[in-house]
């Protein structure tokens, strides 16, 4: 398979995208769209966000050292997609879309009530890089809407109608798994013993009857 070689670029796609809420001091609200942004750890659970230092919600979490990342669904993307290319500077996008907030459980920020998933975060470090600064997050809290936990407490994510981004265009996640977490180094089960196993098994039916 023949390849072309490009100069060393950020083509790391697809990539979640997400819609951060920020407040200031003075208790003012911003919602903006996030493409880079990735888990770095797991205990304690982190995350890591590239922000532009133009960018209004870079003052909002520099100066509160907390956000909220809101995992959007596809009925969202016209939002996401309006909340990258607007700035709070200039519109209160939250106002536009007529966005319902949600108080924050274990910070001051709120969260995105039509989100079906919201991340609370705490700002531990701020790393200055070049265009963006990279922002290391812990998360805090967890707002996971009903309707997706099951009966066993799972989490069912692929039923939340989430979206990713990719080299400029959004696109929605299939419903249905390749595979699960481990599924290419799991035992095969042996026919012939389970075929063994189950004679047994009506065998001793069998003999209870009689």
């Amino acid at each position: 398979m023949s390849k072309t070689l490009f100069k060393g670029s950020v083509m790391l796609n697809p990539t979640p995208v997400v819609l951060i809420t920020s407040k200031n001091k003075e208790d003012k609200v911003n919602v903006f769209t996030v493409g880079w942004i990735s888990t770095v750890c797991t205990k304690p659970p982190m995350i890591a966000m590239g922000i532009r230092p133009e960018r209004l919600s870079y003052d909002y979490i520099k100066e509160t050292m907390e956000c909220v990342v809101n995992l959007p669904s596809r009925d969202m993307v016209k939002i996401v997609d309006y909340c990258g290319v607007r700035s709070g500077k200039i519109e209160d996008k939250i106002k536009h879309f007529n966005l319902e907030l949600e108080p924050g459980e274990n910070i001051t920020t709120p969260s995105l009530k039509k989100a079906p998933i919201a991340l609370e975060c705490k700002v531990t470090n701020i790393t200055k890089l070049g265009t963006h600064d990279m922002f290391l997050c812990e998360v805090v809290g967890v707002k996971v809407e009903d309707s997706l936990i099951n009966a066993n407490g799972k989490i069912e994510f692929n039923r939340a109608n989430l979206i990713t981004y990719c080299h400029g265009e959004y696109f929605g996640i299939n419903l249905k798994a390749l595979g699960s977490f481990g599924y290419s180094v799991a035992k095969k089960k042996n026919k012939n013993k389970s075929i063994k196993e189950n004679n047994n098994k009506s065998l001793k039916r069998k003999e209870r009857k009689y």
